[in-house]
């Protein structure tokens, strides 16, 4: 290829990342989205290896060959495995940037020095330092996701723990400075660059191991950020116009969405990564034991049956349980009925942004019924019943009122305003921010324990005038 075609290719390209960003902006144009992003990642590839000055295509083709396996294996995930998968994406893609700008650094700093100027010293400085610290800290999110037993899922703290990783990442960038400098030094020089290259992986598992499960969407959406920026910085270090407009898309939209999850939590960036959220409270000593209500399949049945309005709000148990085919088989019943269903979808609930949204859309619930909590929240004291399906955090009344809680101030959906509300949960342990659920002690609130694809399941058959097993 001219390099005049290859220039169009890119162009192209860059045009179908953008058309792909405003298609995955709406349910109805999202598997389009989709469809673009791959075309223009396949384009861009296929451009860059058609360039002459491409001589070794074994190197390309072999590391292409091994990455299938698990490019395949990774797709076939179930879809309770997607936030710990998109993690895992970003710390591919960290560890790229970094291994790139690594390889550039020490050919040039080998055979020429020259090209060694200040401007390329800071693009590979910062794409180290973010691909390597997006690396190890993605790791440790998909660890904490995965609930792998060697990480904590509540946040790992310890005394003056800002300070230490505020100092190692200001070590590493005054490491950075010297080397921007006097990137010529030859024996002090690579000594640096590798001090450099240990301080952000330690920094990146130690920006994330005091962060609770329950700001695990918005940590993924900041490393998806991490991730945009540090190709941004090797499209720089490449002279590469599709990777720096590529990674600048996938960083502006990780930072959108992250003032976005942290709007919703009613938190900024700062608490969000130094907060600790998430920390078990202890039970205060000699404090009033409070009592769960439990109800029947064959009552709740009842009390459905009777409503004009239900509004459903799924939560990370849901995606647990696999539940979302026996909400559409309930969602299906109750409309029979004449009665109106609505699902309340709060911006975090789940693991990831989006995730309630997508496992609905598995099962084909219609879009127009997924319904926002600013939208929702105005219809909750007209809603007959309120069903609960494994979420806790993001209905849990103590946002607005305990301002000793750690989610006080978080906008929940306001289900506590239903006239009924049944929760299923998997059991009376506490949710992801290690706290108790206030409206599960309400007197209009009533238990359905058990596993959530079992409990819907048996209402779903009772409704449907089948009995119990």
């Amino acid at each position: 290829m001219t390099r005049y075609s290859i220039e169009l290719a890119y162009l192209v390209a860059t045009a179908l990342f953008i058309l792909s960003l405003h298609w995955m902006s709406d349910p109805k144009s999202a598997r389009r989205g989709v469809f673009a992003g791959v075309a223009a990642m396949l384009l861009g590839v296929a451009a860059t290896w058609a360039k002459p000055q491409i001589l070794h295509h074994w190197w390309i083709t072999v590391p292409i060959l091994i990455a299938i396996v698990p490019g395949v294996w990774l797709s076939l995930v179930p879809l309770t495995a997607v936030p710990q998968r998109t993690a895992l994406s970003h710390a591919f893609g960290g560890l790229a940037a970094g291994l790139v700008g690594t390889a550039k650094y020490f050919y040039w700093l080998g055979h020429e020095p020259e090209m060694l100027t200040a401007f390329r010293m800071t693009a590979i400085i910062a794409e180290i330092i973010l691909g390597y610290l997006t690396f190890t800290g993605s790791i440790v999110a998909a660890g904490k996701l995965q609930e792998v037993k060697w990480i904590p899922q509540r946040p790992w703290t310890y005394k003056g723990q800002n300070f230490v990783n505020l100092g190692a990442f200001a070590l590493a960038l005054l490491l950075g400075v010297i080397l921007v400098l006097r990137p010529d030094m030859r024996i002090l020089s690579p000594v640096l660059f590798v001090a450099i290259i240990l301080l952000a992986l330690n920094f990146g598992w130690m920006l994330v191991m005091p962060i609770g499960g329950a700001d695990m969407p918005t940590v993924i959406s900041i490393l998806n950020s991490y991730a945009g920026l540090s190709a941004v910085a090797m499209g720089f270090v490449l002279d590469n116009k599709l990777l720096i407009t590529a990674g600048a898309l996938d960083g502006s939209s990780g930072l959108i969405l992250s003032i976005i999850m942290c709007k919703a939590m009613n938190r900024s960036f700062t608490n969000v990564l130094f907060g600790a959220f998430g920390q078990v409270q202890a039970a205060q000593a000699g404090g009033e034991q409070k009592l769960y209500k439990a109800e029947t399949i064959e009552g709740a049945a009842q009390v459905l049956e009777q409503a004009s309005l239900v509004v459903v709000v799924p939560g990370y148990g849901m995606a647990v349980a696999q539940a979302q085919h026996k909400v559409r088989e309930l969602y299906d019943l109750l409309k029979k009925r004449g009665i109106t269903v609505k699902f309340a979808i709060h911006p975090v609930a789940g693991r990831m942004p989006g995730h309630m949204n997508v496992l609905l859309a598995e099962a084909e619930i219609p879009y127009d019924d997924l319904v926002e909590m600013d939208a929702i929240n105005g219809d909750m004291p007209q809603c007959d019943v309120c069903l609960v399906v494994g979420a806790n955090d993001v209905v849990n009344p103590a946002a607005r009122t305990d301002k000793t809680s750690p989610i006080y101030g978080m906008p929940i959906i306001d289900a506590d305003k239903a006239r009924t509300v049944f929760a299923i949960k998997r059991s009376k342990n506490p949710g992801f921010a290690g706290i108790d659920n206030e409206l599960y002690f309400l007197d209009k609130t009533f238990m359905l324990f058990g596993d959530a694809k079992a409990v819907i399941g048996d209402l779903a058959k009772q409704l449907g005038g089948g009995g119990l097993h």
